[in-house]
C-alpha cells in the first residue's frame, strides 16, 4: 500500500514538473541568433537552387550598385570643390591605392582595379548588413570562399606566369640550415594552400559572430521590457564596434590580397 502511494506521488510530481518545464519553455527567452543567416528565396517558398534569387543575392547586388553609385555616379562631375560622395570616393581610392603601393610595390599598381573592387564590395556588404532587416552576405562561406579562391588562383597563376619555376623559390628557405630546408619547404607549402581557408573563414567568422551577438542582446532587450536599459546600451556600443569591424575586416582581406600578390611578383623577397 505504501509503495503504491509513493509511486502515485512520484508520477504526479513528474507530471507537474513536466508541465512547469513546458510552461517555462513557452515563457522563457526565445532567441535564435543564427536564424538571420538562413538563405531564403525571394520569389517562392521552395528549395534554393543554383539560379535562385535569394536574400543573399539581393544584398550582394545592392552592395555592387552602391559601389557603382559612389565611385562612378558620385565622381562623375570631378568638381574642384568635391561633394560628399566624391570626397568619400576619393578617400577610398587614395586609401587602397596607397595600400597597394606600400605593400606590393609600384609594379603592382596595374592590378589596383581588382583590389579596389574587392575592398569596396566587402566594405559595403559589411556596412549594409548592419541596416535593420538586412542580410549579411559576407557571413556566408558560399560568398567568402569564392572570393578567397579567386585571389588564391589568380596570384598563383600570376606567380608562375611572371617567374616560371623560380616561383617555387617561395617555398625554399635559403637562409635556413640545409638540413632543415626540406622540412621548412613542406611547412611553407602547407601554409600556402591553407591561405584561402584562413582568408575566407576570418571574414565570414567575424561578421557572423558580431551579428549573432547583436541578435542575442536584442533578444534580452525584448524580454526585459522597461528594464532593458543595459541591453540597449550594450547594443549601441556593440553596434559602433561592428561598424569598425566592418571596415577592419575589409581592410584585412584586402591587405592580405596585397601580401599574396607581392609573394607572386617577388617570390625571392
Amino acid at each position: 500500500m505504501a509503495q503504491n502511494e509513493a509511486a502515485t506521488l512520484v508520477e504526479e510530481g513528474a507530471s507537474h514538473g513536466g508541465a512547469a518545464a513546458a510552461h517555462g519553455g513557452e515563457s522563457g527567452l526565445n532567441i535564435h541568433p543564427m536564424d538571420q543567416f538562413v538563405i531564403q528565396p525571394l520569389f517562392h517558398d521552395g528549395a534554393v537552387g543554383m539560379f535562385t534569387v535569394t536574400n543573399s543575392t539581393l544584398w550582394m547586388a545592392i552592395a555592387v550598385l552602391s559601389a557603382v553609385l559612389l565611385l562612378v555616379i558620385g565622381t562623375r562631375g570631378c568638381d574642384v570643390v568635391p561633394s560628399r560622395a566624391q570626397s568619400v570616393a576619393e578617400l577610398a581610392y587614395g586609401f587602397v591605392h596607397k595600400m597597394v603601393e606600400d605593400v606590393t610595390g609600384r609594379d603592382a599598381l596595374k592590378y589596383f582595379p581588382y583590389i579596389m573592387t574587392l575592398f569596396m564590395f566587402i566594405v559595403l556588404a559589411n556596412g549594409l548588413a548592419l541596416l535593420p532587416m538586412s542580410f549579411a552576405p559576407t557571413a556566408q562561406f558560399a560568398v567568402t570562399v569564392p572570393l578567397a579562391l579567386a585571389v588564391f588562383i589568380a596570384v598563383t597563376a600570376l606567380g608562375f606566369i611572371k617567374n616560371g619555376a623560380a616561383f617555387l623559390g617561395l617555398f625554399w628557405v635559403g637562409s635556413a640550415p640545409l638540413v632543415l630546408r626540406p622540412v621548412l619547404a613542406v611547412i611553407e607549402l602547407i601554409s600556402y594552400f591553407v591561405r584561402p581557408v584562413s582568408h575566407s573563414v576570418r571574414l565570414a567568422g567575424n561578421i557572423m559572430a558580431g551579428h549573432a551577438v547583436l541578435k542575442v542582446f536584442a533578444g534580452f532587450a525584448g524580454a526585459l521590457g522597461i528594464f532593458a536599459v543595459i541591453p540597449v546600451l550594450a547594443i549601441a556600443l556593440f553596434y559602433a564596434l561592428e561598424l569598425l569591424v566592418a571596415f577592419i575586416q575589409a581592410y584585412i582581406f584586402t591587405i592580405l590580397t596585397c601580401v599574396y600578390l607581392k609573394d607572386a611578383l617577388h617570390p625571392s623577397h
